[in-house]
Parts: structure tokens; sequence; C-alpha cells
């Protein structure tokens, strides 16, 4: 059908509320995943389930055929990994097949899910926009060195071969149904009353409701310039405020303590060693600490004027994730799980 929408990642936090949100407009979806994914964040959804590897040109290219819109949120965020083979080989390596097939299908647009480790820091230490220069590739490690790259890759595409490829530089996102996202485990921890600390008191992140994040892409779809890219993030926000909304919205007990910058950044070199001594990846080393602190804010004026993007506050998403985390615990003790 023409106006069959793919998402592919669909598996993933974001692909699967792209997915929602189109299937509750209704769309004629189908969804790409690796044969190793789970099907269960889409499980519920009327969707076409389509599987294979981003090295399958074939099957990439039966996937596009008579699509309008690719929704491509396939990533590996993993900065952790000591060896950077597998951040390249999906990151930028499959990205490519994908964005040949897309080429080659002629799709309307092609809408891809970068994020705002691609952003520079503005000169003047105020918000960052998209206009600004990336300048610290060298401390964000192989994963921001992926990313750089598929965002460059994607923009080639469109200035070379004329692919409708609209780039969202997406935040941390937050909100529910989450399936298990990395960094909703944190707020699930604060949620149930398991966290006794957090990140640094002064250590902040951009954020994002999930839910406004996907509805950006629908947006993007159809009012984002082709060869443009969007930051997708409706705040800066501390990790005590996130910890800390997510305990008082279920009445949960909160962190008391919180771990200084300076000790995060020695627990993280701690972990290159441990890396290197154990010949292991290590969640907590230096480059995912430095990730935890550095970006800057944002202005996410253009997304607002370019695609009438207007998120809500981030915190009603966290608080909505909190209740969903607590929700899930109570049917996962009560069925014996």
């Amino acid at each position: 059908m023409a106006d069959t929408q793919l998402v592919m990642g669909a598996s993933g936090f974001l692909g699967s509320h792209v997915t929602r949100q189109l299937v509750a407009r209704g769309d004629d979806v189908a969804v790409w995943t690796r044969r190793s994914s789970s099907t269960r964040p889409f499980a519920d959804l009327p969707v076409r389930h389509l599987v294979g590897e981003l090295t399958d040109d074939a099957a990439l290219a039966e996937a596009m055929r008579g699509v309008d819109t690719v929704y491509y949120c396939v990533v590996d965020a993993r900065p952790w990994l000591r060896d950077p083979a597998p951040l390249f080989a999906t990151n930028v390596d499959g990205l490519r097949h994908a964005l040949d097939a897309a080429l080659a299908a002629q799709v309307r647009r092609f809408v891809f899910c970068s994020t705002v480790g691609t952003i520079g820091l503005a000169p003047d230490g105020g918000p960052a926009n998209e206009d600004h220069p990336h300048t610290w590739k060298h401390l964000g490690g192989s994963y921001i060195e992926t990313r750089i790259a598929a965002e460059d890759l994607v923009l080639r595409y469109h200035r070379e071969h004329g692919l409708p490829a609209v780039v969202m530089c997406v935040s941390t996102t937050y909100g529910a149904p989450d399936f298990g996202s990395p960094h909703g485990r944190m707020v699930a921890d604060a949620a149930l009353g398991r966290l006794r600390a957090y990140f640094g008191s002064n250590a902040a992140m951009e954020v994002v409701g999930v839910a406004d994040a996907a509805r950006a892409f629908l947006l993007a779809a159809q009012k984002g310039r082709p060869g443009e890219r969007y930051i997708i993030s409706e705040r800066y926000m501390t990790w005590k405020e996130l910890v800390m909304t997510a305990a008082e919205a279920v009445g949960a007990r909160p962190p008391r303590f919180a771990i200084p910058v300076p000790v995060l950044k020695v627990m993280g070199r701690v972990g290159d060693v441990a890396g290197r001594v154990l010949r292991r990846d290590v969640v907590m080393n230096s480059v995912s600490v430095r990730l935890m602190h550095f970006m800057p804010p944002l202005d996410h004026g253009k997304a607002t004027r370019e695609l009438g993007w207007e998120p809500s506050p981030t915190t009603e998403a966290i608080r909505e994730a909190a209740r969903y985390y607590v929700e899930e615990h109570r049917k996962t003790s009560s069925s014996g799980g």
C-alpha cells in the first residue's frame, strides 16, 4: 500500500511509541526488528511484523516496497563497550543499507532518530541549538563518534542523492508503557523505593516525555524540512529532580544521598581499569559517566516553529512512568513472577 508507515526498531522504547501513535491514527503500519528482538512492545498492536538483519538488502527492499514514510529508530546505545565494532556495525554500516533501500524505494520521508549528543556546545555557555557545530567528540567515546557519523551519513544521502531525510536529535526519554529501557531503570528503582542515592546534586541532562518525542516524529513526517535537524527535548533536568519526582508520584521512600560528580568520575576511572583487567565491558566507565552530566542545555525552538511541536512537562511523563512501574511490579508479584 502506498500509505504504509514502516517503523524500524519498533522493539525499542521510542520506536514502540511511534508505532503506537501511528496505529492510533489509523495508519497501515509495518514494523521491522531483528530476529533476537522482543515483540512485547508491539504485541498488542495490529501491525505487520517484518524480521531481518540490516545487512539483508533483499529483505530491506521488500520491506520498503510501497512505503510512504520510514521511521528509523534503530540504534546501539551502549557507550560502555570496549570493542566499538558493534556500534559501528549497527549505527553506521547497518544504517547505510537502510538508506540505500529507502532511496531505491523512493520513500516520501525518512525520519531518522539521532541524539542530542550530536549537538555542540554554545560558545557563550547558554542553550545550544542545531546550528552549533560539534566540538566534544573526543569526550564521547566511540558511541558519540558513531552517532555523529550516522547523522552525517543521513544528511549526505540527502545532499548527494536527494533522500528526503529529516534528522531528529532526541534527548533522554521517559514515560509509559516502558518494557525495559535502560534509562527507565533509575525511575523504576526510585518508584519502588529501591534507590538510595542519585547522581550528583547539580548533575543534569536534557529530557523529554516519550509520547511527546514520538509525536514529534509524526509531525516531522508531515512538516519537517528534508536535510534539517530538529532538537527534540523539553527541558534540562537534574538527576535529583528526576528521581524525586518519581518517588513522590507514588509515595515511595526517596533516595537520601547524592553521589558527587567528582566521585562519579573516580568510579568511571575504576571501571576503565576493571574493564581492562577483566577484559569485559563495565557499564560504569569514564565515557558513560561523562555522558551523565556533560551535555549542555538545549533550545528546541526550531521544532516548535517549524513542526508545531509543543511538548508537555516531562515531569508528567516521569510520574506516569513511576505509576506504571509500580503497577507492573504488583502484577508480577501477585502472579508469583
